[in-house]
């Protein structure tokens, strides 16, 4: 699995319907936003300039945009890390630990000479430095001091720094973004994952101008569609939503370590979204979900490890239960 959540792909392997399946593979969010009602020309319209214009005012604020960098919306972060990869000249790139894959398959299609290293990017002709933060699926985090200290050093050498925040929304204060200021680094945020509205394709590059424009201007004219405006703007305006989401999330992590515990499975790390486990048989028990029709995160090159998604009801959570008892039929 490139990703997870491709559960057409094990429907056909399995014959087990798609609908059947619990899936904790992809740490998104199980109790998405509440989808508001999206009037009919939203549909039929080309997407309008000022419905951009309110989505990016409303990201400057959930994000604490400073105003002297700029952003620039997309059709999700995923589309954005290739984007990013084809704008920026040809050259070395550092990412940190054996992180999310697809930056490394990115930068390497663009063109760039990709090495894996730690946090510390000693090396000091680097043209980029790269981070998932906090980091998928250790959940390491670096703290925004660090970061301002790593993008201030890049800068010495003419190099940027790219953060990758995509599960930042559960821990906002670990966040890069409002210390970006006169820094030479961007940051990458998704949409998605937090608000649990994967399929909608959203996220966001935050940065100096120059650098965002020139992504935007690959994206090209109407790059997100009219109701993903709409429902992001509704949804990054409605701060409490955010506030009594966190706090749920943050009850559940904490249920699903206790759950993977008492099944002998030890937690590594992860953020309110996931949690990574290590097992010495994690093969067989990946093996006895998949039984249960329970899809969670594995590694091919890290064996002993999973990464668990939350459940996002009590029958889930239940069910999850018996499939981690084994004496469970």
């Amino acid at each position: 699995m490139r990703h997870g959540g491709d559960l057409s792909a094990l429907a056909e392997q399995t014959g087990r319907q798609a609908s059947d399946w619990l899936d904790l593979s992809t740490g998104i969010n199980p109790v998405p936003y509440p989808i508001p009602q999206i009037a009919h020309e939203t549909w039929t319209r080309l997407p309008q300039a000022h419905s951009l214009q309110r989505l990016r005012a409303a990201a400057r604020k959930a994000y604490a945009i400073p105003e002297t960098v700029d952003v620039v919306a997309a059709p999700g972060s995923e589309i954005l890390i290739e984007t990013l990869a084809r704008t920026i000249r040809p050259g070395r790139i550092a990412i940190a630990g054996k992180t999310y894959g697809s930056h490394a398959r990115a930068w390497s299609a663009a063109g760039h000479t990709v090495s894996i290293t730690d946090t510390r990017f000693s090396a000091p002709s680097l043209d980029v430095a790269l981070l998932v933060n906090p980091d998928n699926p250790t959940g390491q985090l670096v703290r925004p001091a660090q970061l301002v200290a790593m993008a201030q050093l890049r800068r010495r050498t003419g190099g940027l720094l790219i953060v990758d925040e995509a599960f930042a929304d559960v821990a906002p204060d670990n966040s890069l973004v409002p210390e970006l200021t006169g820094l030479y680094a961007c940051v990458l945020r998704s949409f998605g994952k937090f608000y649990g509205l994967a399929g909608l394709r959203l996220g966001f590059l935050i940065g100096p101008t120059q650098l965002v424009t020139e992504v935007a201007n690959r994206l090209g004219e109407w790059a997100v569609a009219g109701p993903a405006l709409e429902i992001g703007t509704a949804a990054l305006e409605d701060s409490a939503w955010a506030e009594a989401t966190r706090a749920r999330l943050r009850a559940d992590a904490l249920r699903l370590d206790g759950l993977l515990g008492d099944a002998g499975l030890s937690v590594l790390g992860g953020t309110d979204l996931f949690r990574l486990v290590e097992h010495a048989d994690a093969t067989s028990i990946h093996e006895r979900l998949i039984e249960h029709g329970i899809l969670v995160r594995r590694f091919v090159d890290r064996p002993t490890l999973l990464r668990f998604g939350l459940p996002g009801t009590e029958a889930g959570w239940q069910r999850l239960t018996r499939a981690l008892t084994p004496r469970a039929g």
